[in-house]
């Protein structure tokens, strides 16, 4: 199976050359340390910054530079910072090529629920809404079960939704998956040492295995 690093490791690889890119909260802000050598990508953070780097070492950090998740991190040359209504700006104008998030649950029809946490008082959904209404693709990374071993890959999702149908690909601890409306979790790649069984197991929602399933390379 793969650790939080392995999903980021392996969603990086989606990155191409001259993306604009927007990190959610949580394990998407990791693919941050590993985009490919000979990829230039600018990573866009709705609190207003265009042009994140990786994660500072520590005792570099500057507490001036955080991401939305409140984290601390680097800046590249060239590096623009900007206020939230810029920011949103765009996002809301479909400048963002990618935009990576985490979530709870996703439905095979590419819903995704990201924003209300079961049992706790939030002020709202934030701008996981912006991003997933106005970019133009969108991967999830996240957990396969929740902590009482349940699905979160689901035929409908039980939690409020974010946004309905735009999510396109999603990673787990065990493998990669292509979302079809109307088709269901498409099988791309097996994590290292997963076989389709246990993914089968694993996955509520309508799962599509087409021939023989690789092995990801990460």
């Amino acid at each position: 199976m793969l650790d939080k690093n392995g999903i980021a490791k392996r969603i990086a690889q989606e990155l191409r050359d001259g993306y604009y890119v927007n990190l959610g909260i949580g394990i998407p802000t990791l693919v941050a340390n590993f985009i490919p050598a000979g990829v230039n990508v600018m990573l866009q953070s709705e609190n207003g910054m265009l042009g994140m780097g990786p994660f500072p070492f520590e005792g570099e950090e500057d507490p001036d530079l955080i991401n939305a998740g409140k984290q601390t991190i680097t800046e590249i040359p060239g590096t623009a910072y900007f206020d939230s209504a810029l920011s949103f700006g765009m996002i809301r104008a479909g400048k963002v090529d990618l935009t990576i998030l985490g979530a709870m649950e996703v439905s095979e029809d590419g819903d995704i629920a990201n924003w209300k946490i079961p049992g706790k008082m939030v002020k709202g959904m934030g701008g996981a809404m912006d991003l997933v209404a106005a970019a133009k693709n969108i991967i999830v990374a996240m957990q396969h079960v929740n902590k009482a071993g349940e699905s979160k890959l689901l035929p409908k999702c039980s939690l409020p939704l974010t946004g309905v149908r735009c999510v396109k690909k999603v990673v787990t601890e065990l493998g990669m998956f292509d979302i079809v409306p109307g088709k269901g979790f498409v099988l791309l790649e097996r994590a290292p040492g997963v076989s389709v069984e246990q993914i089968k197991n694993a996955t509520a929602g309508k799962l599509v295995v087409e021939g023989d399933i690789p092995e990801m390379s990460i």
